[in-house]
């Protein structure tokens, strides 16, 4: 198995978004900002659920594949490092999912 991580592919995004390579989608992203990169984010969301629904397992792969990558983009455009996503999910996984969510504020 592959020792590639989201850690890694969180540095490439960040190579990559710095290269103002014309041929770099993430350079692309970077350069036409938030908006349109969150919704790439939601588009691939979708096309995952899409995927799940009809339990198309390659297509869920890829679409999960592609989420993953969206979703790094938007938290590095963002400011938001992929360590403190997953400080999160640490801290939450202390404690039962429904009294995570019950503790959160109402908003």
């Amino acid at each position: 198995m592959s020792e590639f991580s989201l850690a890694d592919l969180e540095r490439i995004i960040a190579e990559r978004a710095r290269s103002g390579d014309p041929d770099s989608w993430t350079a692309k992203l970077f350069a036409r900002g938030i908006d349109k990169a969150a919704q790439k984010l939601g588009e691939e969301a979708v096309e995952a659920v899409i995927s799940a629904i009809r339990a198309d397992k390659d297509g869920l792969v890829k679409e999960s594949a592609d989420l993953l990558y969206h979703l790094l983009v938007v938290l590095a455009i963002s400011g938001v490092s992929l360590a403190s996503v997953i400080a999160e999910l640490e801290h939450r996984t202390g404690r039962s999912g429904i009294a995570e969510k019950a503790s959160r504020p109402k908003g």
